[in-house]
């Protein structure tokens, strides 16, 4: 056999070898990287590239070594998934840079970083002033964790004391044209369902290139025309304006008949829409 079908049968072989080694290992390897993961992958890929190319005298010998290699480091992976101290030793500890807004500058020499190295990472996060955080922690990885000062952290809804609702995962219900019947089911819908709604949005099911259902039923569309503009779904919307005016007309009602009774019940209802449209404030308005 001459010697490059030789070679290209045996980098193939090892490439195939070489991909369930790393499978065997975990998405250690194809993640953030540390130091130890680093050394792991250049030590297989060198003893791979030197088995291909014939640079082993002793094919075995280098089978062997590339199983080292890949045994041991899932063992230590393993191992430091029970034991921290392991887990230590492979990754290595969170190093706190920043502690109440203050730096510091032993923590950063033992990371081996500058004042400049620091601040960089911070821009990275958009926080442009050291003042303006609270914590900064060197992970292993080393990726830098940041958190603001309160006064400094955007508002959310619960800071502001908004109850938002749950939002369930949008269902693609039809992909490069194709209705996805089991997404549909899954919320409850049906072919004709979906038809109808891409009735009313003027569109034919051969020209949506994505289409999703959220959580409240409401259709979103991309079309492989990207000139024709689809309307958003404006469903939340009409339903929330419907309760109001519901609320409006009852409490006008009330005001406006002579007859108690029917003042009462107008009032009464009033009451309850008010009560339904501040429960359901949160899920139609965001």
């Amino acid at each position: 056999m001459s010697e490059w079908l030789n070679t290209l049968l045996r980098s193939a072989g090892l490439f195939i070898l070489t991909l369930l080694l790393v499978r065997l290992i975990g998405k250690r390897l194809t993640s953030r990287p540390t130091f130890f993961d680093l050394v792991t992958g250049i030590a297989i890929g060198v003893i791979a590239a030197a088995l291909s190319l014939n640079m082993v005298q002793n094919f075995t010998v280098g089978l062997v070594a590339l199983g080292v290699w890949t045994v041991f480091p899932a063992l230590f992976y393993l191992l430091g998934i029970k034991y921290k101290a392991v887990r230590d030793i492979l990754r290595g500890k969170e190093i706190v840079l920043i502690n109440h807004g203050k730096v510091l500058e032993d923590k950063l020499l033992e990371s081996r970083l500058t004042a400049e190295d620091l601040l960089g990472q911070l821009r990275k996060k958009n926080v442009f002033n050291f003042a303006d955080v609270e914590f900064a922690v060197l992970e292993p990885d080393g990726e830098l964790s940041v958190l603001l000062n309160k006064e400094k952290q955007p508002a959310t809804p619960k800071t502001l004391g908004l109850d938002v609702g749950r939002e369930s995962v949008p269902q693609t219900v039809m992909l490069d044209g194709v209705i996805m019947d089991e997404p549909l089911a899954a919320m409850g819908l049906n072919r004709r369902w979906l038809h109808t709604e891409l009735a009313k949005a003027g569109v034919a099911p051969e020209n949506v290139f994505l289409a999703q259902v959220d959580s409240l039923g409401q259709l979103y569309l991309d079309l492989f025309d990207d000139s024709i503009q689809v309307p958003k779904p404006r469903a939340r919307e009409r339903v929330y304006a419907s309760l109001k005016k519901c609320q409006a007309d009852c409490e006008l009602y009330a005001l406006a008949t002579r007859n108690p009774e029917a003042g009462k019940m107008y009032a009464e209802s009033a009451r309850l829409l008010e009560q339904a449209v501040r429960e359901l404030e949160p899920l139609l308005t965001r």
